[in-house]
């Protein structure tokens, strides 16, 4: 699975500059099929030429996935993997240079055996999908992987020995009912958001136990409720990041909404203020501090946004025509390749990757 790129064509249009490129290589759906809007990098403002070349293109590395989520990049030595989930499949898979894409891990989001009652339903391009794998990856500080096991409704650490070990999946007593996107701050303090989507009904389903959704903190094994949606129905936690100096927490609530917080010499958070209206799921920081919203404001959106609010660029990623019909919507992404100047993003149906000029925050270990 892969696929190479055009180089963009470069058009000024109304102060912005607007690139282009339509994706193309064998066994590629994306070349294969019309592209009904192609990828573009959009120029809001002068700032970007020092995050994306105007030559970035944008490469295929894999397709026909079920849902993909949660990247993350594994350093190894002079080279590295990326791991990321795919939701529907139930399974953390592993893409290498140069390797056939594996599978890393089986059952990483449910460990039980009926799916008849377990996972939200959604859709991916034409087909009803059930959200049953695992979702948000990580790594802690000592290199182990952090996952958020949506359908067992848990957030679990990966051990060096392949043992899986709960870090939480209780609050006040009561069961978590989707733990979604995550991050971990250079001392151990986990962040995560919690949804409905770990449930066979999401909100409608009997076995939800917390009435809310919310983003929560572990440390020192306690689990604290940071905030939640049950002031604000509809804003619904999801994604999830930490600034690069860690003063600040990002999280976003509902759909075009994203609040940065003031992080606290405990870890917890204070001064919730709305930075910008926009961003719906996954989100990460480069070291610059620029934030990386998926699904911004749109289906095949990414925001990059400076870290003083200001809207830089948007990555459209292509949509196409064609049977059978792909959903390419950015749900996630991870910076990677040894340099961290890789941006790998999962966008349902598909995994794609971008070289930056500008490096991003790699989590585990201090490099």
């Amino acid at each position: 699975m892969g696929g190479s790129v055009r180089r963009p064509h470069t058009v000024k249009k109304l102060g912005l500059w607007i690139l282009s490129l339509a994706a193309a290589g064998s066994g590629s759906l994306i070349g294969q099929t019309p592209a009904a809007k192609p990828f573009q990098i959009v120029r809001l403002d002068p700032a970007l030429d020092e995050i994306i070349a105007p030559d970035a293109k944008l490469d295929v590395l894999g397709e026909h996935f079920g849902l993909t989520e949660g990247p993350v990049w594994i350093q190894q030595g002079r080279s590295g993997y990326l791991l990321f989930s795919d939701n529907a499949a139930n399974v953390i898979y592993k893409w290498a240079p140069g390797e056939p894409l594996s599978v890393f891990l089986e059952k990483s989001g449910y460990t039980g055996n009926d799916v008849k009652n377990v996972g939200a339903q959604t859709i991916s391009g034409r087909l009803a999908i059930l959200l049953i794998g695992s979702n948000g990856l990580t790594l802690d500080p000592q290199g182990r992987l952090i996952i958020t096991a949506m359908t067992d409704r848990t957030v679990v650490r990966l051990e060096k020995d392949g043992t899986r070990t709960t870090l939480a999946d209780r609050y006040n007593g009561k069961r978590f009912s989707g733990p979604n996107d995550i991050v971990v701050k250079s001392d151990g303090a986990i962040y995560f958001t919690d949804t409905v989507f770990g449930l066979r009904g999401a909100d409608a389903s009997p076995a939800r136990e917390i009435p809310y959704s919310g983003f929560y903190l572990i440390k020192d094994g306690k689990v604290a409720l940071l905030g939640s949606d049950q002031d604000h129905p509809g804003e619904i936690p999801n994604g999830i990041t930490l600034s690069p100096d860690e003063k600040y927490l990002y999280v976003t609530a509902g759909f075009g909404k994203t609040f940065r917080y003031d992080v606290l010499p405990d870890d917890t958070v204070a001064n919730g203020k709305l930075f910008i209206p926009a961003g719906n799921d996954g989100m990460k920081t480069d070291r610059k501090g620029n934030l990386y919203s998926t699904n911004a404001v749109a289906p095949g959106e990414v925001w990059i946004t400076s870290p003083e609010g200001k809207h830089l660029g948007t990555i459209l990623m292509p949509q196409v025509t064609g049977e059978p019909k792909p959903r390419i919507v950015p749900t996630n992404l991870a910076f990677g390749d040894p340099d961290g100047k890789g941006l790998y993003i999962t966008a349902c149906t598909h995994l794609f990757h971008i070289r930056l000029k500008t490096a991003g925050i790699l989590p585990g270990p201090e490099r």
